[in-house]
């Protein structure tokens, strides 16, 4: 059985994602697909970016 590795993002890629669904021209399902992340994934870095928008 091949073992799965955890696969590990870079700020600049989150930041990319993050900022593409806040636009909301494509939807999170579409984002996922294209970017092969998970949704879920991407509604947290969407959520932490606007989090740490103040700081920015």
């Amino acid at each position: 059985m091949k073992k799965k590795t955890q696969r590990t993002f870079s700020a600049a890629f989150k930041a990319e994602v993050a900022l593409e669904a806040i636009k909301g021209i494509k939807t999170i399902s579409e984002l996922s697909q294209e970017y092969e992340v998970h949704p879920v994934q991407i509604n947290s870095w969407k959520k932490e970016f606007l989090a740490r928008l103040s700081d920015i």
